[in-house]
């Protein structure tokens, strides 16, 4: 287990992926730090299951992640996944819902990782990897701020690794299309009576119509390239966009 000397704090990790990259780089030796909202006797059996300790704090506020930093203590591995939508027009789309998408998406990212760094310089290593999207690197209609936030992502992570390359310290962000989590099966049903499909068509229509492949990627996938992202041999990885998107932006 190569990250048996490691601590990593995964944001949005009480669910879905960032609970698939908690699980995956605990599975080689990492100490888990979680945060994330949930049912107490959830988090509490996530916890116990990975060995981790939870800290509750409200992202989307600077005060939030500084409480965050403070009780994650010093940080090698920093993943940066803690993120929500919001659809609508432009004209439509509401302040509020457009602030806290650029404050949890974008600057709570920051912060982490300017709180995380100092520790990371002193070890003389560090993996830094953000949970951004195929919106990264491309649009769609009524996501103004999201689409945002992940293209400012993106441009943040190049300038981290820039800034970091000779320190050992990686940045790197992950661009997952459609995942599989709870989240998104949720949003099937509601879609089928929107718009009166069946569930098939929901997923091969709307969801995966972006997907070359029609599958969704398995938030597992994702757990594993962080892994990799760790690893000795991803040392020269860093500034990138790694497409997990089943070709939606090779169109």
């Amino acid at each position: 287990m190569f990250l048996s000397d490691k601590r990593a704090l995964i944001t949005g990790s009480t669910s879905g992926i960032g609970l698939a990259v908690a699980r995956a780089l605990h599975a080689e030796g990492a100490e888990v730090v979680l945060s994330g909202f949930g049912e107490a006797d959830a988090i509490a059996a996530l916890c116990e299951e990975l060995g981790a300790v939870h800290v509750p704090a409200d992202l989307s506020r600077r005060a939030g992640v500084e409480t965050l930093m403070a009780g994650a203590g010093p940080i090698d591995i920093l993943v940066n996944n803690a993120g929500m939508q919001h659809v609508a027009p432009v004209e439509e789309f509401p302040v509020d819902k457009w602030d806290m998408i650029i404050a949890l998406n974008l600057t709570a990212a920051f912060d982490a990782s300017r709180l995380a760094i100092p520790h990371m310089k002193a070890a003389g290593w560090g993996r830094i990897i953000n949970t951004a999207s195929a919106h990264a690197l491309t649009a769609s209609p009524f996501k103004s701020a999201y689409v945002a936030a992940k293209h400012g992502l993106s441009g943040l992570t190049k300038t981290l690794a820039l800034e970091l390359a000779t320190h050992n310290i990686t940045a790197n962000c992950i661009c997952p299309g459609y995942v599989w989590t709870p989240l998104v099966e949720g949003q099937i049903p509601d879609t089928m009576a929107a718009r009166g499909m069946t569930r098939e068509q929901v997923i091969n229509d709307v969801m995966l119509v972006r997907q070359p492949t029609r599958k969704f990627v398995q938030p597992s996938d994702i757990g594993e390239m962080a892994v990799f992202l760790c690893r000795d041999a991803a040392a020269n990885i860093t500034g990138t966009n790694i497409s997990m998107d089943g070709g939606w932006t090779a169109e």
